[in-house]
């Protein structure tokens, strides 16, 4: 579940100072290590036939966030040694002060870790400065890359989500690939069917019943034996990662965006007509389903909450709702169903996503044996044993999604696996890729409050539309 709960001004302060050191503005995008060559990259110095076991001996440094899925991977690293002669060391952190670490060893050039944790959005914060090693060379070396890693083999949106030009504005899936992508969440309805079923209720297909269905949850949930449940949970810190789950899908599938671009430049695109008709719905749904104190609610309110039957539905990532319904869990586990969510006025199921990528310091002075790392931890083998025998869900490989035992796996939890294949094709990155992104969006949830809190929307977000112009423009 990806927990952001630091404060990302602090992150922003990180990053921005840093890009501005002589050092790094002496640096261009993928630059090397000592022993890499200063016109390509060092995966050009791997030829010959491909050898897992090439660089025995060595010793990989990690930096991971605390995680269902760097447990994992941990759990597993015995098998990468055996079959690599690879040791990796690693260091693990708390969320709240994980990319806080990470950001001062990259922009310090000291390559304390050669591969990491990142969230794809961290692409567009590290990879300008050339923090980030851009794998595409390593990933097309025949001899750097074993056939069994079976690049098609990944869902296309996933790998093309950490891939960028590095130019504000440009789409994703275009330039270097800075960080490969390893465990993701997509953003449904997650719902009581018990509370649905004693009110006799159905998933909404359209945002309209969505807001109607949310308030008749918190009018009648109580008198049917559900005292205090209200009815829908949806995040609202002033926080970027507020916008980001259910709220940018639901915007997205309305056809909105969150920029326009043209010739390189991008203008602020939440204020139009459209757009700020559909906040002041969204506002309107919370006010009249949401929690009372929903400007306090991050990820971690939504899932206990739904967890808890103080929430009668979750709009957010199916993994806030995975953990809270497995066996035991919670005391609403056995009584979690899982929807596709409302489409928008053209029928689109168009979906925002998080994803957990792994990347290799672009300073690295082992990204031979880095690469190895990365390969394995991306592949087919690790990846079906994390998601078989721990919580790795959901998978970033269609093998794995269409695995037997997975799915067996997963089978017990109401429309899952149903949901999953509804949506995963239409689940992409909705947000325009700049480095103004965690600003941006924290300013966006602001907005969000105030209009939540009776201020008039078209003035709100006009306000943002105009101080954030004179950001990114």
């Amino acid at each position: 579940m990806n927990r952001h709960v630091h404060d990302r001004r602090r992150f922003l302060a990180l990053t921005a100072g840093a890009a501005a050191t002589p050092f790094l503005a002496a640096c261009g995008a993928g630059f090397g290590g000592d022993d890499e060559k200063s016109d390509g990259s060092a995966a050009d110095d791997v030829t010959g036939s491909f050898d897992w076991r090439r660089e025995k001996g060595t010793t990989v440094r990690a930096l991971l966030n605390k995680h269902p899925y760097a447990d994992a991977l941990i759990a597993d690293l015995k098998s990468f040694t055996e079959k690599t002669g690879i040791e990796v060391k690693y260091d693990v952190f708390p969320e709240d002060n994980y990319f806080d670490k990470l950001t001062v060893d990259l922009s310090s050039g000291r390559a304390s870790y050669d591969v990491f944790m990142l969230g794809a959005y961290m692409v567009w914060q590290y990879g300008p400065p050339g923090w980030l090693e851009d794998l595409g060379p390593w990933m097309r070396n025949s001899s750097a890359t074993g056939a069994e890693w079976d690049q098609a083999d990944f869902f296309p949106n996933l790998l093309q989500a950490d891939q960028w030009s590095l130019k504000a504005g440009a789409p994703l899936g275009q330039g270097g690939q800075y960080a490969l992508p390893w465990g993701w969440e997509t953003n449904v309805v997650a719902y009581n069917t018990e509370v649905f079923d004693r009110l006799g209720l159905k998933p909404a297909e359209s945002f309209d019943e969505l807001r109607e269905l949310a308030g008749a949850i918190k009018k009648r949930a109580p008198g049917a034996g559900f005292d205090g449940m209200y009815g829908i949970a949806v995040r609202g810190s002033r926080s970027w990662a507020t916008i980001h789950p259910g709220f940018m899908t639901m915007y997205a599938r309305n056809g909105l965006h969150d920029f326009t671009v043209k010739g390189g430049k991008l203008t602020p695109a939440m204020n139009t007509p459209k757009a700020v008709a559909f906040t002041e719905d969204w506002a309107g749904m919370v006010r009249q389903g949401g929690p009372p104190s929903w400007t306090s609610y991050t990820w971690y309110q939504c899932s206990s909450d739904l967890g808890a039957k103080k929430a009668g539905m979750l709009f957010d990532a199916d993994t806030a709702a995975y953990f809270q319904a497995v066996k035991g869990a919670s005391p609403a586990s056995g009584k979690i169903a899982f929807h596709p969510g409302p489409k928008g006025p053209d029928g689109s199921l168009a979906t925002n996503m998080w994803i957990w990528s792994l990347g290799m310091n672009a300073r690295s002075r082992r990204k031979s044996a880095s690469w190895l790392f990365l390969q394995w931890a991306t592949g087919k083998e690790h990846l079906r044993r994390a998601a078989l025998t721990n919580n790795h869900i959901d998978p970033v490989r269609k093998s794995v999604s269409q695995d037997g035992a997975y799915k067996d796996k997963m089978r017990h939890l109401p429309g899952f696996i149903e949901t999953f294949e509804t949506v995963v094709d239409q689940t992409k990155i909705q947000f325009t890729p700049q480095a103004q992104f965690f600003d941006a969006t924290t300013s966006w949830a602001a907005g969000l409050q105030e209009i939540y809190g009776g201020k008039d929307a078209r003035s709100v977000l006009n306000g943002l539309a105009s101080d954030l112009r004179s950001k990114v423009g």
